[in-house]
């Protein structure tokens, strides 16, 4: 490990101390401690400028450092499809789903699939997803984490997992949503600084952007790849990867949390916007940096690309410490968001629906005991993650398509289809859910015991995006058939959650828009859509 010099140290050292202030500052005093909606949605008074940068901060975790660097060392520009396709997702979901989830007044997404359709709906979606994010994105991040801090730090798993788990627990537990969301704050200022360090940094010492261009393949800086690509082929990037940002930029409570905390639609809409122009970032400060180490280090192997460069005489003292900070951020921030949208999710989805008459005190403190479940739980998680390798490491970056098709089909069914009722949801989702489990276990065992049989081989060898186009077109087909067939039978009770449907049309036409929103917020929507559309033409036809 190449040494770390005692300013770098300070710098860590100082990092660990001011997320202990904010921390300590964000804490709601005396009897806002004991209330739900002020430990779970922050008082519901959050702004658009912490809100957007929260969600930022929320989304990019350690795994994205050491993933977007590796996919980049390996195959270049074009894994940065999926973080420009946010930017489609976040108008979305501040146009269109915002003004929904704030007039429902929900604390968790499976809420609002319990309201719009029944209660099995929303404990089946409360259960998948609480164990999830155990089996993912904990996972996940203990496991990028740990690669990288052992790189730079010299910790072992062990230690990096329980210092890490342990402080961001604590003011977890303490402080409820408002520390989280204020922490991540100060966070994400971090993790672009320190990445966007290393990648000037790279860049100076490759000969800029040129200098880059003459050392690596031209195919490297090409974002279409061909339909035969085994990993982004451009029909999977154009229609699977959107089937996934929908579902965990609009529906994900991970993510969805911090819209429900906003102090009015107009916030929710300008953090989701604030969100898209931030999530230009990642291609440039996160993927490049890929780039770069197999310029500087070729033969390298796509996950030791960002360790290598931290590891590296490539940054000075004083800048190696702001890139571990940025790490340290990245990764404390989304664990933070992991433990309290757990707390959430288990607190007002299940043990409230056991417990209605329970008091707000009560509900808050089986919070802060499910939090520290959590960490208890991330803690015991430590000796697996530790014999994770690359490629189960490339595996739990496909899980997500072959859960997440069947949420977002029902999900996009139940707004724009009235006659979807509560059965045929749950019928789509338990489908949907199993088939995809089942290319998962598949996945995950490499058996090649379907190779005599057509129709599973392709089913099985598919790319994941062209899978989860195949998974939500599924679901969808499952849930009509499902209501057509069922016409016979006495309908259930109508849902009243969703506003009726004339009352959905200001959200989602464009003359409407226009006259229920400022020019400044036209202005934002527009540009953003403008830049979402610009970067993918430009980098056609350039590369």
């Amino acid at each position: 490990m190449n040494t770390i010099a005692s300013l770098d140290i300070f710098i860590i050292v100082f990092y660990f101390v001011a997320i202990v202030v904010i921390s300590y500052l964000a804490t709601p005093r005396s009897r806002l401690r004991e209330s739900t909606e002020y430990y779970f949605l922050a008082g519901r008074n959050l702004g658009w400028v912490a809100i957007g940068i929260s969600l930022f901060a929320t989304n990019i975790s350690s795994e994205h450092f050491v993933g977007l660097a590796g996919y980049g060392a390996t195959k270049g520009l074009a894994v940065g499809n999926i973080e420009w396709i946010a930017i489609f997702a976040l108008i979305l979901l501040g146009w269109c789903f915002a003004p929904l989830f704030l007039k429902a007044d929900i604390y968790t997404m499976p809420e609002f699939f319990g309201k719009r359709f029944n209660t099995s709906t929303r404990l089946y979606l409360s259960g998948l997803t609480i164990i999830a994010y155990i089996l993912t994105k904990i996972s996940i991040s203990l496991f990028a984490g740990g690669l990288l801090l052992k790189a730079t730090l010299g910790w072992d798993m062990y230690t990096s997992a329980v210092i890490m788990m342990t402080i961001t627990g604590i003011y977890t537990i303490v402080g409820g949503l408002n520390a989280v969301v204020f922490t991540s704050v100060f966070q994400a200022i971090l993790l672009i600084v320190g990445a966007s360090v290393v990648t000037i940094c790279g860049l100076l010492e490759v000969g800029g952007f040129s200098g880059l261009y003459a050392r690596l393949p031209a195919d490297y800086f090409s974002i279409f790849k061909p339909l035969s690509d085994p990993d982004f082929p451009w029909l999977g990037v154009l229609l699977g990867a959107p089937i996934l940002a929908i579902w965990y930029w609009c529906t994900d409570q991970y993510i969805v949390q911090r819209i429900l905390s906003a102090r009015n639609v107009i916030a929710a809409r300008n953090g989701a916007i604030l969100t898209a122009f931030l999530k230009l970032l990642p291609v440039f400060i996160l993927v490049l940096p890929g780039l770069i180490a197999v310029a500087l280090f070729p033969g390298i192997k796509g996950d030791e690309a960002f360790p290598i460069l931290l590891n590296s005489s490539l940054l000075p003292a004083g800048l190696k410490g702001l890139a571990i900070v940025g790490v340290l951020s990245a990764l404390m921030s989304s664990l933070a968001a992991s433990f309290i949208s757990t707390s959430t999710l288990f607190t007002m989805d299940f043990y409230r629906y056991f417990q209605p008459q329970a008091s707000e005190k009560k509900f808050v403190l089986v919070g802060r005991l499910a939090t520290t479940v959590m960490v208890i739980i991330g803690l015991l998680w430590i000796p697996l993650v530790k014999i994770f390798d690359n490629h189960m490491y490339v595996y739990l970056q496909s899980i997500q398509a072959y859960l997440s098709p069947p949420i977002a089909a029902v999900f996009l069914a139940g707004i724009f289809w009235k006659k979807l009722e509560g059965k045929g949801a749950l019928v789509g989702l338990i489908t949907g859910g199993l088939l995809g489990v089942l290319r998962m276990i598949q996945q995950w065992s490499g058996s090649q015991w379907f190779s005599d049989f057509p129709v599973l081989h392709f089913f099985f060898a598919i790319n994941f995006l062209h899978f989860a186009i195949f998974l939500f077109t599924f679901t969808l087909s499952v849930m009509i058939v499902f209501e057509l067939f069922r016409q016979s039978i006495p309908r259930e009770k109508s849902s009243t959650l969703l506003i009726p449907e004339t009352n959905l049309e200001p959200f989602f036409k464009i003359k409407a828009f226009l006259t229920h929103s400022s020019k400044t917020d036209r202005y934002a929507w527009f540009l953003s859509a403008a830049l979402f559309i610009v970067l993918f033409s430009l980098w056609g036809v350039f590369f």
